[in-house]
């Protein structure tokens, strides 16, 4: 295979203004089919396509996986019924590249994890951050032992995302929680079936590839709800994870959609070890920091990490996402064409969206500590099997 022919499912803003340029702009990848199930959003994506006669229309996921002409379906959706999506792509033969989160239950997970086992297609969690500069960097300093044992890490996703909240159905158009009294057509989107701790990976991602490590046990805390800041929302506005790893680290994560915060600044993340620490900036207009203890630093001293990685090309810098959507798209090509191995495989990935969803069963269990399992093969199961209980 020299080219992929690739279904994008979902045709919402992400689908039709990032996911199809960068497709279609990507070397070794051609668009042959568009699929969502709100007709009204197929003309917006059939006008970002090159070679709109030559792709393939759909209403029916259903269709697109009986394609012939579909080798991959990048799934930029984000529903309830994400997990399962993939799990049916893959079972049907196809690669799949997926939006963040993976999954919203564990037999989602474990139905991943076995269908692409059994089918040997490639699966791809579409995390940008881990790609990031200073996530690279941060990766080479605990790997050197520069910072010493981990003890702690720190990650959050603060996005003030209640713009797309409520939408109509026929139309696709998107409405404001304060809008919806004058639009009784409009009714809830996604966000309003995920618990917010359940979009974790984004920036658990990151910091387990930090620090080479996974997640063994969590549990979780949540404000009230409905929203405090928009009551017509029905989820919390905060919710919290406290983890600890297989290397003995414990990490604080938390996620928020409907509290304001400052845009531009979603991601937040710092490492602390027993010879130094590591922090990404607080804001645009602050500096990274690091400290470290072999070099007799009384306080910690502004580092200029990059945001996109200091090789990136002219053609990664120009994608979303401040020049990293490039790599999630280019990794699963590499992938799918056997060019260079996945470094964010399946049980990474996975790795990465369970622990969110038990923090969220621990929250409805009164923040109880529960154990994360493995999700490679080992002594309790075979590869290609489900887990016995």
């Amino acid at each position: 295979m020299n080219t992929i022919r690739i279904a994008v499912v979902g045709l919402g803003s992400r689908g039709t203004l990032t996911w199809i340029p960068q497709i279609q702009n990507m070397e070794g990848c051609r668009i042959t089919a568009i699929c969502d199930p709100i007709a009204a959003l197929h003309d917006n994506a059939r006008a970002q396509l090159k070679n709109p006669t030559e792709v393939k229309t759909h209403t029916r996921y259903e269709d697109v996986l009986a394609d012939e002409n579909v080798d991959a379906v990048a799934l930029a959706v984000r529903c309830k019924e994400q997990g399962a999506m993939a799990a049916q792509a893959l079972e049907a033969g196809k690669h799949v590249n997926c939006e963040v989160p993976a999954a919203h239950t564990l037999e989602d997970c474990w139905r991943i994890v076995v269908a692409q086992e059994r089918s040997g297609r490639v699966y791809h969690l579409a995390e940008q951050l881990r790609y990031a500069g200073y996530v690279q960097a941060w990766r080479k300093l605990v790997a050197e032992g520069t910072l010493g044992k981990i003890t702690y890490a720190e990650g959050q996703y603060f996005h003030y995302y209640v713009v797309k909240c409520f939408q109509d159905p026929r139309t696709g158009q998107f409405y404001h929680p304060n809008e919806i009294a004058s639009h009784p057509e409009a009714q809830r989107t996604w966000l309003h079936d995920m618990p917010p701790i359940h979009y974790l990976p984004h920036d658990l991602s990151p910091v387990l590839k930090v620090l080479d490590d996974r997640v063994v046990e969590v549990m979780g805390m949540s404000t009230d709800s409905p929203s405090s800041a928009h009551p017509q929302l029905t989820w919390p506005d905060l919710q919290v994870a406290l983890m600890k790893t297989a290397k003995g680290a414990v990490l604080r994560m938390a996620v928020s959609f409907s509290q304001p915060h400052p845009g531009g600044d979603y991601h937040w993340q710092q490492v602390i070890g027993t010879r130094g620490s590591v922090e990404w900036r607080r804001s645009t207009h602050e500096k990274s920091k690091l400290w470290l203890a072999d070099l007799q630093m009384d306080q910690k001293m502004d580092a200029d990490w990059s945001w996109g990685p200091a090789d990136a090309t002219p053609e990664a810098r120009a994608s979303g996402h401040g020049g990293l959507d490039y790599y999630v798209h280019a990794a699963f090509r590499d992938a799918v064409l056997g060019v260079k191995p996945l470094e964010f495989d399946v049980y990474r990935a996975i790795e990465t969206a369970a622990p969110a969803i038990l923090a969220a069963q621990s929250i409805t269990q009164d923040g109880a500590k529960l154990g994360v399992p493995s999700f490679r093969p080992g002594a309790e199961r075979s590869v290609a099997q489900m887990p016995k209980s």
